[in-house]
């Protein structure tokens, strides 16, 4: 994989010229993309930036965000070469940092359940999940150092526990989601992916011109609360073993671990998110639903088909769910630092029938929270799994530097 962390680091001190940064991104496009398929699109003739700290920086853009120079397909016939007039905030936000902007990454259709060809670079016979597909193997297969992606269930997370990289998303809202194709405007955050932690945190960091974000000299010991999430049934045995190694790594490391058990309320929310995700999307694909019905993916349209009866009731319920929740989760996070928990039940699922299920996600997207993915294990077939590091809302930091830290000791 190409670490951006290292590629800036050559790139300040003069090692390496921002075009030949960007020029190993296309040479390694070039010899593996025919193989993986990540890319639904490129850019012609791409060029590096000048100054910025992205400069030189290759970063794909997962295709239910607008830009400009690329169409944005959102996966589905119904938008075949649609062209934007705009860039979304997001990709505006990487260009001002001096990030080129290498292509269109696949997507399953509107970031739904439907899937897409793109193989995961670590094992092909399995998929490298959903649904940023594209953006999380084109980084796995090191063809770039960068990609964005989105989350309304565990979209960012889960595929890159399945690749086995680093991802984040990020507290709700730090990336704006002008531009970006909406599922539910409650749920849908902007994430990144990228080859370890550290990476992410200098892309986050630029992006957002936030300096707090950087990895510091000095990594603080975190308080760190085991969640098993028993409300959303036992994980498969791989992603078990990814838990404990990661929990047995920081405690070596010296951490504090000890297992935490989440107020009932945050069960609760886990169990109505659905209905904010089905009733919020109902309006969010009203045209296509009801104008392009047949060409809607079967999967989704399915999932609209069952959730036509929920009513404005039931979603002003379930809203109240997740603000009881939220504040519930909040003082939790007087005890701890970070939690710890499952990326996904287990390794990727063999063929492409399936991305993978969303059900150890799907909370922490509700909550806002910021979720970081680390590598923890290789099960059979050299297939990835992870864990992810969550931080309460807004601590994005937080959650960063925690993660830095078991990345650290699993190394060790």
């Amino acid at each position: 994989m190409i670490s951006l962390a290292e590629l800036q680091r050559r790139i300040d001190c003069g090692d390496l010229s921002p075009d030949a940064a960007l020029a190993q991104s296309l040479a390694e496009i070039d010899a593996q993309e025919k193989a993986i398929g990540a890319f639904v699109c490129r850019s012609e003739n791409p060029r590096a930036a000048g100054r910025g700290p992205l400069r030189g920086i290759a970063v794909g853009i997962k295709d239910i965000i607008d830009t400009a120079e690329l169409p944005t397909e959102m996966g589905s016939p119904i938008y075949k070469n649609f062209r934007p007039r705009a860039d979304a905030a997001v990709v505006m936000m990487l260009k001002q940092a001096g990030a080129t902007i290498i292509g269109k990454t696949t997507t399953t259709p509107f970031a739904a359940n439907d899937p897409t060809t793109t193989l995961n670079p670590r094992n092909h016979a399995h998929t490298p999940g959903g649904s940023s597909s594209g953006s999380a193997a084109a980084v796995a297969a090191g063809m770039i150092p960068l990609a964005l992606g989105t989350q309304t269930g565990g979209s960012v997370i889960r595929p890159a526990s399945f690749c086995g990289i680093a991802a984040i998303k990020p507290s709700y809202r730090l990336l704006p989601t002008v531009g970006v194709k909406c599922f539910s405007w409650t749920l849908d955050t902007v994430g990144l992916f990228a080859a370890g932690v550290k990476d992410l945190a200098y892309g986050l960091s630029a992006m957002t011109n936030r300096p707090e974000l950087l990895p510091s000299a000095t990594v603080a010991v975190p308080r760190i609360g085991l969640i098993t999430q028993e409300f959303a049934g036992a994980p498969e045995a791989a992603g078990g073993e990814a838990l404990r190694i990661a929990a047995a790594a920081a405690e070596r490391a010296g951490a504090s671990v000890r297992p935490l058990k989440l107020p009932d309320v945050v069960a609760e929310a886990w169990r109505i998110q659905p209905v904010i995700q089905e009733f919020e999307a109902h309006q969010a694909f009203a045209w296509e639903y009801r104008e392009n019905y047949d060409a809607m993916p079967p999967l989704l349209r399915g999932r609209l088909d069952e959730s036509v009866g929920l009513t404005p009731d039931e979603y002003d319920q379930a809203r109240a769910v997740a603000m009881r929740a939220r504040a519930a989760l909040a003082e939790t996070f007087a005890e701890v630092d970070v939690l710890l928990t499952f990326s996904a039940p287990g390794a990727a699922p063999k063929g492409l029938a399936s991305t993978g299920d969303p059900r150890f996600n799907r909370l922490w997207t509700l909550m806002g929270t910021p979720c970081v993915n680390i590598p923890a294990y290789v099960a059979e077939g050299g297939l990835p799994v992870g864990v992810q590091v969550i931080a309460d809302y807004g601590n994005d930091a937080k959650a960063l530097a925690a993660a830095c830290f078991v990345e650290e000791a699993l190394k060790s």
